[in-house]
């Protein structure tokens, strides 16, 4: 079992995916392609889901919630 580290806002979007690979889904289901752009390696998760118009504080908490979850 991992040890959870809490996801972070100013982490960077591909780094965040290596790690906790299960995360992908959440980026789909809101329809955030920044989970499959080039722009993923360097990007971090405010600027990339800023740019959208998305809540980044709300959508981190969910992205921790499934961590909690999964037992990771």
């Amino acid at each position: 079992m991992r040890k959870h580290q809490k996801v972070k806002k100013d982490m960077i979007i591909l780094e965040v995916l290596q790690k906790y690979p299960e995360l992908f889904d959440i980026f789909m289901d809101h329809d955030i392609g920044c989970a499959m752009c080039h722009a993923a390696e360097f990007e971090t998760i405010d600027e990339g889901l800023s740019s959208h118009g998305i809540d980044v504080d709300k959508f981190v908490d969910l992205l921790n919630e499934k961590i909690e979850v999964e037992g990771k």
